[in-house]
């Protein structure tokens, strides 16, 4: 979406970096590195309260008991909402970064996190209206968007040599946040009680004006990076970009979905109290988010499009345990099965990430592209792709929520809804398998082929 250049730019001030060329090793070791580690340190920072913001529903429907009047139902539609909206402005949010910089982005969207914070101390309480509540969700949508921005602008700090460990440690600080925020719930349900939910925000509400505050003072802007329309459009219409977030979908979507609505379906099917579904919901997200660099590194090693295959293969398995457990009713299982299917959305994200600039890469090889030209049109299209597949994964969220909330207007428990998320990864398999990695109609190389015979396109190590 976004192209560093070393052109001249308009932009002037302190904090705007006019010239950035991080594939330069000697400008890279001289003083780009501490640049863009100092950078990736405090947007690491603001992503992760972003991500806790975001959730932030998931967990306060832990303190909201009858007194509410809200029935599970209705929790599971306050946490799509949020979901939603956080999917849907990832979009604007990764374009912003070219149009505003990176420093500055991340100021502003720091900062409104204050909005839906502190709406949410002032509306919660018993006897507020379930449309209130709806609006503030609304507006915690905000916290899911700064992935998207954080991402955008870390890619443009780092070479591509280093970018993948760069993403994956951004990616990992800010998912840790949907933990963080479980694991200070249950401090407060703990020493407060479940009726205090008010406690829990006005912790937050300091961290944020600190994290505004070290972006500030800490963070710079790249102006040579400008927004790439042309590899935008070129993204919107490659059939690879929909393919791809169909499967992020179910890594990603599954990872924030499962977070949001792991506490309720705690309380509302197995019937723990706040304080026993807080000291279970954290463990998830946590091991998801510390397990993606894995996922990544795997992928490296042996290939994206085969771990991605295999882990949706487990991820169906562990969904089938899920379902055993929901019908025989068995709190042991289904919480070793929705454990291993958290780490499994890790590996996943790992991986799935990890294939997007393989896919295109290979295009380029397809179409004859070589060294440098076949490295841009890679990068390229790859960064463009992604902001697309982040925000469509991101989804996932709604459709998992939307999924239990009629699961449990239907037949009273979740079973309906993850017998659905296991025909969901089967399928994933399926098309994993189909595109990416059965066999070419005709071999890449053949035994006897002329030096100028068109190369074919072959996925398999992507």
């Amino acid at each position: 979406m976004t192209v560093p250049s070393t052109a001249g730019a308009p932009h002037k001030g302190a904090r705007w970096i006019a010239q950035w060329d991080p594939e330069d090793e000697t400008f890279w070791e001289l003083q780009g590195k501490r640049i863009a580690r100092r950078n990736l340190a405090f947007s690491v920072i603001s992503e992760h309260i972003g991500f806790s913001v975001w959730s932030m529903y998931s967990v306060l429907a832990l303190f909201m008991g009858s007194a509410y009047g809200i029935d599970p139902a209705g929790k599971f539609f306050l946490v799509a909402v949020a979901s939603l909206v956080g999917g849907v402005l990832r979009v604007p949010y990764g374009f912003a970064v070219a149009r505003f910089g990176g420093r500055n982005w991340t100021i502003f969207s720091a900062g409104l996190l204050l909005v839906p914070t502190v709406a949410l101390l002032v509306v919660m309480e018993p006897g507020t209206s379930y449309a209130t509540f709806m609006a503030v969700a609304v507006l915690t949508g905000v916290g899911g968007a700064n992935f998207a921005s954080s991402m955008t602008n870390i890619n443009n700090f780092y070479p591509l040599r280093l970018k993948g460990w760069a993403l994956g440690m951004n990616a990992g600080g800010g998912n840790i946040g949907v933990a963080v925020v479980q694991l200070v719930a249950l401090l407060v349900i703990g020493v407060a009680g479940a009726s205090h939910p008010r406690v829990l925000l006005a912790v937050y509400i300091p961290l944020i004006v600190l994290a505004t505050v070290l972006s500030a003072w800490n963070m710079d802007n790249l102006a040579p990076v400008r927004n790439d329309t042309g590899a935008a459009k070129e993204a919107v219409s490659d059939s690879h970009t929909w393919i791809m977030s169909f499967l992020y979908i179910g890594t990603f979507g599954s990872f924030i979905g499962y977070s949001f609505a792991f506490g309720l379906v705690l309380q509302s099917q197995f019937g723990r109290t706040p304080l026993q579904a807080a000291s279970l919901t954290f463990i998830g997200p946590l091991l998801g988010s510390l397990i993606r660099p894995v996922g990544g590194q795997l992928a490296d090693r042996l290939g994206g499009a085969k771990i991605t295959l295999w882990n949706f293969g487990l991820m169906a398995v562990a969904s089938a345990v899920i379902v055993l457990a929901s019908v025989q009713k068995s709190l042991p299982l289904f919480i070793g099965g929705f454990i291993a299917l958290f780490v499994l959305t890790g590996v996943g994200n790992g991986s799935t990430y990890k294939m997007i600039p393989g896919i295109f890469r290979a295009k380029a090889a397809a179409t004859g592209m070589v060294g440098e030209e076949a490295a841009v049109y890679a990068r390229r299209l790859s960064g463009a792709a992604m902001a697309l597949i982040g925000a469509v994964g991101a989804l996932g969220g709604l459709g998992i929520n939307l999924a239990l909330r009629q699961s449990f207007l239907s037949v009273g428990s979740g079973t309906g809804a993850f017998v659905a998320f296991l025909l969901y990864y089967s399928v994933c398999f399926a098309v994993t398998w189909a595109v990416y990695l059965r066999r070419p109609a005709f071999d890449q190389v053949q035994a006897g082929a002329s030096a100028e015979t068109k190369p074919q396109l072959n996925y398999a190590e992507v």
